[in-house]
């Protein structure tokens, strides 16, 4: 997470150093570590009642990050496609400006809520909180949360998501994981995007990327992935499945306790 670009005030969360706010004044000598202290110390906050938001409605919350370009949004028209019927979708998207991706999602017949982070380079659980908001989630099974693209800064802010997928594409090269440790760690899910273009891709070593992977000690599964395609879709799918029954079993005996 970059401390020096301003990427840590977002508009989710400016009120709180804004005149007025709890983090407008601090106690002197090193305001520039407090406040980012105080920032990330509010964010978990949030981030906690969006996760009790979430277990309140029994949703499975699924925090999508990557690079831009990576095939975040073909990846959720797919599974809006193929999950039609089945089970309820929603959609979170982050981006600097434009709905262009809530567009997409929209014409999918699923709700989606755009976020326009302005400057900020990732989402975080005040943004998200107030999305929520603009959602109706009581018959909702799953809520994505597309995020900003961008291998830095989202992995380190909390969303209040049960899951973590990193999406990885072919064209970025098999390395990534290992230039960019903390997002690939934070994975609860890799996905390689674009898998149909390894034919022509021989630079990309599918194998070499898990490698990197592992060397970060992360015991997340890798799956191929070609949203155009199709081609590896039924096991995300049921990665899904699994993931939300896991989560609403454990909301279940939490509620009998």
């Amino acid at each position: 997470m970059c401390d020096t670009c301003g990427c840590n005030v977002t508009p989710g969360n400016e009120h709180l150093v804004a005149a007025g706010g709890h983090l407008a004044k601090t106690s002197g000598g090193n305001e520039s570590v407090e406040v980012l202290k105080g920032l990330l110390d509010a964010n978990d906050h949030q981030a906690a009642h969006n996760r009790e938001h979430f277990a309140r409605h029994k949703a499975l919350a699924v925090n999508l990050m990557s690079s831009p370009g990576a095939g975040k949004t073909a990846l959720l028209e797919a599974t809006a496609d193929a999950l039609a019927g089945e089970l309820r979708i929603a959609v979170i998207e982050g981006d600097l400006e434009t709905e262009n991706d809530a567009e997409r999602i929209r014409q999918k017949g699923v709700p989606a809520v755009q976020i326009s982070t302005g400057s900020a380079c990732h989402l975080d659980a005040h943004m998200v909180h107030t999305a929520l908001h603009d959602l109706e989630i009581d018959e909702v099974d799953i809520v994505f949360v597309e995020n900003v693209g961008n291998l830095v800064c989202p992995a380190s802010f909390d969303l209040g998501q049960h899951l973590n997928v990193t999406l990885l594409s072919t064209p970025e090269g098999h390395d990534k994981p290992a230039k960019y440790p903390v997002m690939f760690r934070a994975a609860d899910l890799v996905l390689i995007t674009k898998c149909d273009l390894l034919q022509v891709l021989d630079d990309f070593d599918p194998a070499y990327a898990e490698e990197c992977l592992r060397q970060l000690a992360s015991s997340a599964p890798l799956m191929n992935m070609s949203a155009r395609k199709g081609d590896g879709i039924a096991q995300w799918l049921d990665w899904l499945r699994s993931e939300l029954a896991a989560v609403r079993t454990q909301e279940v005996a939490s509620e009998a306790v």
